[in-house]
């Protein structure tokens, strides 16, 4: 039998202060994730599972028409929330039902549901857009590059916003599905698998989907008149990779160079452990910027990495991010070492491979090359700060900080630290203290002063602290510059 129960206001009232939970109203979710480094990136007050990008680019006029729809869970009661998003909004909707938006600051859009979202509630997102990318600045640059055939997102730490309205910020990973309507002759590349290719009315859609964890600033768009080439590696790695039809004199280079990508994967996972994704490639369009990005599964490269001769060196640091980076992100922008350190070890271990330098010659080449009073010692890899982020202390000294790790560890410890560290971590973030105890925990060792000398003093090492491959330390001579540096160099360009 059910009997009915009657709450009067006063029973109210003294259930609400039983439970100040009860009583709390909805709140705003947070305009930034909580990074230090960059407060307004990436926010607060729900997680984001899913993006489904749908667009229609027209590269004569670089008009780009959008809808966005995010799959995201309330992490709170929400009365309001906010997407990274620069380009001009045209309608939202959450959960079916308009809702009121503004933009605010450089590059928030802030939403107002029609009614609050209960903390738990999965909630899609509707975004309608239109703009003109490469018209767009904030913080006074453009992220879109704009190319004779089109244009390219590829930027880091940023280039979301510039074609999609995102949780901006490695925190928040997601799958994504890609849907891009060009006119036919022009191709669109994207992250992951190519699932679908179809035209009519002259015009041809292309349609990639990434189905692993990706970070919003891995999610790449390049859009222009491209030749795709597609093989399987020796470890059976679908490759896809893409040039630009307008290349020049790097046309060549550049391909005896990506077209190597399945190989040095392969190669790379002897080192880090099975390849974490799907499928991997590159793609080099025609854009006149110096660098190249690890956009998870498809790399992008300048033609300038490839203006000297092939360079296989940049290819090795670009997919070494694919384990450090792209399938272990970065927890804060602080933790940028574990990316870029890492890389650029890699690239010391291509280079030991081939002949054209050692580990050890390469670590006693960086050691020696900067004297006691450059800046560059000034620079903490461990937490260089915002403006010295990508700086060059960050790849070289965070190189050297490994090759003293492997030296103090041995080589099996290293190696097992160098497999296991990807596994532990795959699809997730992780911090530069996560590392640390994790590489004292696999080898058993107290490395406190290894990686307080390496990563957090702002000053030269003394000599005796530089290891050598006996494991002990000894004053160095001036070496010679290691044949493979300048290749190896070539990947800091910005």
């Amino acid at each position: 039998m059910r009997t009915r129960t009657i709450v009067t206001a006063a029973a109210a009232a003294l259930i609400l202060l039983a439970d100040p939970a009860a009583a709390a109203a909805p709140t705003p979710g947070a305009p930034g994730i909580g990074d230090p480094y960059y407060p307004t990136y990436g926010n607060g007050g729900y997680d984001v599972s899913h993006y489904d990008i749908r667009l229609k680019y027209q590269p004569a006029t670089d008009r780009l028409e959008g809808t966005t729809t995010i799959l995201a869970t309330a992490t709170q009661d929400l009365s309001r929330f906010d997407l990274d998003f620069a380009l001009g909004v045209t309608e939202v909707l959450v959960d079916g039902l308009p809702a009121r938006y503004a933009a605010t600051g450089e590059q928030e859009l802030e939403i107002t549901p029609a009614a609050p979202l209960a903390q738990g509630h999965r909630a899609t997102i509707v975004v309608r857009y239109a703009g003109t990318p490469s018209t767009v600045s904030r913080y006074g640059f453009t992220a879109w590059l704009r190319t004779p055939d089109g244009g390219v997102a590829a930027g880091e730490p940023e280039a979301a916003w510039w074609w999609f309205p995102s949780n901006d910020h490695p925190a928040d990973k997601a799958t994504f599905d890609v849907s891009v309507l060009v006119p036919d002759g022009t191709q669109a590349i994207s992250n992951g698998d190519l699932v679908s290719q179809s035209s009519r009315l002259g015009w041809t859609r292309w349609n990639w989907r990434e189905d692993r964890p990706q970070a919003t600033y891995l999610a790449t768009l390049a859009l222009g008149r491209f030749d795709i080439t597609r093989s399987t590696s020796a470890g059976g790695l679908p490759v896809l990779n893409a040039y630009s039809r307008d290349l020049g004199p790097n046309d060549g280079a550049a391909r005896a160079s990506v077209e190597r990508t399945g190989e040095l994967a392969d190669w790379l996972a002897g080192w880090f452990g099975p390849y974490p994704f799907g499928s991997v490639g590159g793609y080099v369009p025609n854009v006149p910027t110096g660098y190249a990005l690890e956009n998870q599964t498809r790399v992008f490269y300048s033609p300038r990495q490839f203006s000297r001769g092939s360079n296989t060196s940049v290819v090795v640091h670009e997919l070494a991010h694919q384990w450090f980076g792209d399938t272990v992100s970065v927890r804060h922008w602080s933790d940028i070492w574990l990316n870029e350190g890492f890389a650029t070890y890699a690239q010391w271990l291509w280079s030991e491979h081939e002949g054209e330098g050692t580990a050890q010659e390469l670590a006693d080449w960086v050691y020696s090359s900067h004297a006691a009073d450059d800046p560059f010692w000034t620079v903490k890899p461990g937490d260089p700060g915002p403006e010295h982020q990508f700086d060059a202390a960050v790849y070289d000294r965070g190189a050297l900080a490994l090759q003293a790790l492997r030296v103090q560890v041995g080589d099996d410890a290293f190696l097992r630290i160098l497999k296991g560290w990807p596994a532990e971590h795959r699809y997730g973030n992780a911090s530069v203290t996560d590392f640390r105890q994790y590489a004292e925990r696999i080898s058993g060792r107290s490395l406190t002063g290894l990686f307080r000398t390496w990563l957090d003093t702002p000053a030269k090492p003394a000599a005796g602290a530089v290891p050598n491959g006996a494991g002990t330390a000894r004053p160095l001579a001036a070496p010679q510059e290691p044949r493979s540096w300048a290749q190896i160099h070539s990947a800091q360009q910005h």
